[in-house]
């Protein structure tokens, strides 16, 4: 419905038809009602979401509602379908290989909701269902408003399988029988604006309301999936992952940098196939670190102390400052020295050392500011390489030159996250678009990393990513991270920070910070419903007023 705001029509949801007038309150009928909206189960799951991640009920009645107007108010008489197979039960997670071709299942009776992060994986499966004669409703970001509104509209009658991302959690059907999410760590199913929900999170809670059953597949489960619904049955077999090759680079000779013989060696041999070599360095810019060959002294900028870089906006003769602007001859202010080496190269410059290396192969870097990513023999790229990679000639090697970087990160869910950017390697040699087998040979994982003995380079060494579940899970508890406590991170103006913490703090939640401009701070709690229960306190709201405040629930970048 439309309702009068300060002067302005604004959307609004009847979200209760049996309540009493609050006393001494200007209340106005109801004209009319404009749209159908979300059904009263998930109007409840919104009100519970909204608890759960500290943020307006308004933003997920929003994420569940039709983009679009539905004219019909009436939901739709219930439509009933049975197929052939036994009605799935219980709650269970199951390790996949890291490939495209996974068998999903689908409930005999009432609606399936299919939670999957990958667009082409998802189409690939809607094709197959609709083959065998399933109803399928699509709900993805792909599509217009239109035609999201179409299929919000057809969910409304059940007896269907809604296949999408994370969206796709919040479709009407008045039937659940089973939930299936797909890839539960990937970051694509939380949504990096505030209030941050996890649909994983939020397809566990729906189902547990609506009694359905619940499967998980997911090629490197994290420790909050274990949590959740136990340790899986059965894991995949090791041949079916891609063929690993570690590089130790402790026994790499000093001055080889990234580019090491072993990376050499098979970067050739993949092109000399016919195949595409992909290389995976998270480090944009020339150099993130640059050093005098003289004296050893960092480059730092005259004017304000930090570190520079090459001017890319010239003709790369000179320093630029990221943080001031200033510029200057490529000089070494401690020696006067004229030459550097690059401590940290970003993955222009390594674009540069790979022609030089290969100088009969055509080499191009890939970012996410990337426009076209061009179809050359080698790619090396952000993370973002991974996810652009241009159709044609197949994958024959993902090579990632500095995991360390990946596996030393100081986040909490670094090894799960390294893990993650491994899988979508492999995936690109295992049968996704764009990968797979060249001349019976199979495409090649290659790590580069002084860490061979890590459980992230062990679990896919052996095939089996339970190994990081393991060594994470005593991490986890023993700090009391998520999920064996509650966090959150508070962003924003320095006062509604500083009345944010001081509200929860006077609830039993621990404050650490705020950091020194008292723009950030983090909140810890022994459990999310002690932590959830602080942050929906009044106090917290009228901290708000007060200037700009982001909460991040479980934050995945802490």
């Amino acid at each position: 419905m439309r309702v009068p705001l300060h002067g302005r029509r604004v959307r609004g949801w009847v979200v209760d038809a049996d309540v009493e007038r609050p006393e001494a309150t200007d209340l106005r009928e109801v004209l009319a009602v404009s749209s159908a909206g979300p059904p009263p189960d998930v109007v409840d799951l919104c009100r519970w979401a909204a608890w759960r991640w500290a943020g307006p009920v308004a933003s997920f009645l929003r994420a569940a509602s039709a983009p679009n107007l539905i004219t019909s108010l009436d939901a739709p008489e219930p439509e009933t379908a049975v197929y052939p197979g036994t009605p799935l039960l219980g709650r269970h997670l199951e390790v996949i290989a890291p490939r495209g071709d996974v068998h999903v299942p689908l409930s005999a009776e009432g609606s399936t909701l299919v939670i999957d992060p990958s667009a082409p994986r998802a189409a690939a499966l809607v094709a197959r269902w609709e083959d065998e004669g399933r109803d399928v409703v699509t709900l993805g970001s792909e599509h217009s408003d239109a035609v999201r509104t179409a299929a919000w509209a057809r969910a409304r009658a059940g007896a269907c399988v809604v296949v999408g991302g994370r969206s796709a959690v919040w479709a009407p059907v008045p039937d659940l029988a089973l939930v299936v999410v797909l890839d539960e760590g990937d970051e694509a199913l939380e949504d990096e604006r505030a209030p941050t929900w996890n649909a994983r999170d939020v397809a566990l809670e729906r189902a547990a309301r609506a009694d359905a059953a619940v499967r998980v597949l997911t090629p490197a489960p994290t420790v909050d999936a274990v949590v959740a619904l136990g340790a899986p049955a059965t894991a995949p077999a090791p041949r079916a992952w891609p063929r690993v090759e570690v590089v130790d680079q402790r026994d790499e000779e000093p001055g080889h940098g990234l580019l090491s013989g072993a990376l050499a060696d098979a970067l050739r041999h993949t092109v000399a196939r016919g195949a595409r070599g992909v290389c995976v360095l998270n480090r944009r810019g020339r150099a993130r670190l640059l050093a005098c060959r003289t004296c050893g002294e960092l480059a730092r900028c005259e004017a304000c102390g930090a570190t520079v870089g090459h001017d890319t906006t010239h003709d790369h003769s000179g320093f630029r400052c990221p943080q001031c602007g200033t510029t200057r001859p490529q000089v070494c202010l401690h020696c006067h020295g004229a030459t550097f080496r690059p401590v940290k190269p970003g993955i222009t410059r390594v674009r540069d050392d790979l022609a030089a290396l290969l100088p009969r192969t055509e080499v191009a870097s890939v970012d996410t500011a990337t426009d076209a990513v061009p179809d050359v023999p080698v790619l090396i790229g952000t993370e973002a390489v991974l996810h652009r990679i241009p159709p044609g000639r197949p994958v024959g090697l993902v090579a990632y030159l500095e995991l360390d970087q990946e596996l030393l990160a100081p986040r909490a869910r670094a090894a799960e996250q390294a893990l993650w950017i491994i899988v979508r390697g492999a995936r690109l040699l295992t049968g996704l678009p764009g990968g797979g087998v060249l001349d019976g040979e199979p495409g090649r994982l290659l790590l580069q990393t002084r860490l061979p003995d890590h459980e992230v380079v062990q679990a896919v060494g052996h095939g089996d990513p339970m190994q990081v579940v393991a060594a994470e899970t005593p991490r986890r508890q023993a700090l009391a991270f998520p999920p064996f406590g509650g966090l959150a991170e508070v962003r924003g103006a320095h006062d509604a920070v500083a009345a944010a913490c001081a509200a929860v703090a006077e609830a039993g939640v621990t404050v650490l910070g705020p950091d020194a401009e008292g723009t950030s701070a983090l909140l810890r709690a022994p459990s999310f419903a002690i932590l959830c229960d602080a942050l929906a306190a009044p106090a917290v709201d009228a901290a708000r007023t007060k200037g700009r405040l982001r909460v991040d629930v479980d934050p995945r970048r802490v």
